[in-house]
């Protein structure tokens, strides 16, 4: 059986690797969007001067380490956070949303690939449910 402490800590390493490789297209540049399944547009953005896209990859980066914090914190490896439970949840709802929705948020981003939005709404997905699971646990006896 899959504890809150384990599904929490997978949870804390996905959004750090995550957080990581958003940083990561920091340095390398428009190539690393491309990479990452960002698409053209973004990546000629970037190409072109345009700071946008790093303020994107930076504040979502950042999201992404606040909800590692919360995830450690939940598996018992950092201090208890403020309403760790309920922002746990609150971080499970996100991702799950962003996970199944992805058909309605894909014409507003429309350089990105079908592949990019299959394979990140599937990892985003497993993201939420380890959240879900972890925060669900948590308190159990």
């Amino acid at each position: 059986m899959v504890t809150a402490s384990h599904a929490l800590l997978l949870a804390a390493v996905l959004c750090i690797v995550a957080a990581a490789l958003h940083f990561a297209c920091l340095i390398w540049g428009a190539a690393g969007y491309r990479l990452l399944g960002a698409g053209d547009k973004v990546a000629a953005a970037v190409a072109a001067g345009d700071r946008r896209p790093h303020l994107s990859a930076i504040v979502v980066g950042c999201i992404l380490l606040v909800w590692a914090i919360y995830a450690m914190a939940g598996a018992g490896w950092l201090p208890v956070m403020p309403l760790m439970r309920p922002v746990l949840f609150l971080i499970s709802g996100v991702l799950l949303a962003r996970a199944l929705l992805f058909p309605l948020l894909r014409p507003m981003f429309p350089g990105n690939s079908m592949q990019f939005w299959l394979i990140s709404s599937g990892v985003i997905g497993v993201l939420g449910l380890l959240f879900l699971i972890g925060a669900y646990q948590m308190g159990q006896p």
